[in-house]
Order: C-alpha cells, then sequence, then structure tokens
C-alpha cells in the first residue's frame, strides 16, 4: 500500500503527566487525553482528515476506508495513539514514539485553544530526549507552532505522494530547556 497519508503533520498541542485520563481546563471545557480505543476509530479518523486537509490545504481523494486501513497497519502498531476530548467529541489527537511524532492534529474549531501543546509535551515527555517530525511547507501555522515549541528545521525537501514541500523538524531536551534558561550578565 503506498503511503496515502504520509507522517507530515497539519495541526498541534500539551500537558506534563503519563497515561490515562487526565484533565485541563481550557475555555471552562475539560480537556481529557486518553489512550485509543478501537471504537474511536471511525470518528478519529473522520477527525484527522478535516484537520489534514484544513492544515495542507488539500482534498484528500482516498476513501476513508483507505485511511482507515493505514491507521490500523501503519500508525498504530509503530506508535501509541492519544486521544484528547472534550464534551464526549474527540478534539485531537497524537501518535508517537520514543523518537518521532507521526501524527498531531487538533479538530479544526479547537485550534489554538492549547490541546496541541498538550499533545506535544506529552510526547516530549515520553521521549528518549530527542523528537523529529514532518509537517508541510506550506502549512505555515504548524511550521510556526512547531518551532515556537523549540523544534528546530534540520532539513527541507519534498514529500513526492502529495506533490508538496515539506520540512523535517528536531527538538532535543537539551536545547530546549537553554531557550528557557535567564540570560546571564558578565
Amino acid at each position: 500500500m503506498p503511503n496515502l497519508f504520509s507522517n507530515r503533520s497539519t495541526c498541534r498541542g500539551y500537558f506534563n503527566f503519563d497515561v490515562g485520563q487526565h484533565e485541563r481546563h481550557h475555555s471552562m471545557t475539560a480537556v481529557r487525553v486518553v489512550d485509543f480505543q478501537d471504537e474511536d476509530i471511525d470518528p478519529l479518523v473522520r477527525m484527522w482528515r478535516a484537520s489534514f486537509e484544513y492544515g495542507g490545504g488539500i482534498v484528500d481523494p482516498h476513501p476513508l476506508e483507505d485511511q482507515i486501513a493505514y491507521f490500523r497497519n501503519e500508525v498504530l502498531p509503530n506508535n501509541r495513539v492519544r486521544l484528547a476530548r472534550s464534551e464526549g467529541e474527540i478534539v485531537g489527537f497524537l501518535a508517537s514514539n520514543a523518537e518521532s511524532v507521526a501524527q498531531l492534529h487538533v479538530r479544526v474549531g479547537n485550534v489554538r485553544q492549547g490541546i496541541g501543546t498538550s499533545l506535544l509535551n506529552l510526547a516530549k515527555s515520553e521521549s528518549s530526549g530527542s523528537l523529529w517530525l514532518f509537517a508541510f511547507a506550506r502549512n505555515t501555522r504548524a511550521c510556526a507552532f512547531y518551532e515556537s515549541q523549540g523544534f528546530v528545521v534540520v532539513q527541507r525537501g519534498f514529500e513526492p505522494f502529495w506533490q508538496l514541500e515539506d520540512v523535517k523538524y528536531t527538538w532535543t531536551r537539551s536545547n530546549s530547556a537553554a531557550l528557557y534558561l535567564p540570560s546571564q550578565e558578565p
């Protein structure tokens, strides 16, 4: 199966915690982060697709069943998948492992509410001390978000399946920590 859905992210977000259900209040609505359950696959993939299309400025021509198969066969076996839920709806999701963020998406109507930051911080806290990820260059909001979260551009390229320029980012705990140190005066 071709790489229909790539690991190029489109939208982003964090808490500093471990597993299970955690709550965070934002805009008077609680957001819980939970592990993926199989019954979530249809609403998750629909939210992912809408976020991907919005962030990338493209329309995905593939049947939803192909994206579900890609999720089951490529994303799930290689990543831990967590969902951000608010009022029973999936408002974001993270697929990551100790080295990379394969997918990070926030529901289109829920961007800029801290969900992406919370999910990304979760990936950082569970990382081996560094992470890498890709974003489409045309998704300027995602690129700006990652850069604001301590990720740096290490490579620019071209994703052949989607025919779009992409950006590879890396984050390291030591570089990130240095960003927050108070300046020292001579």
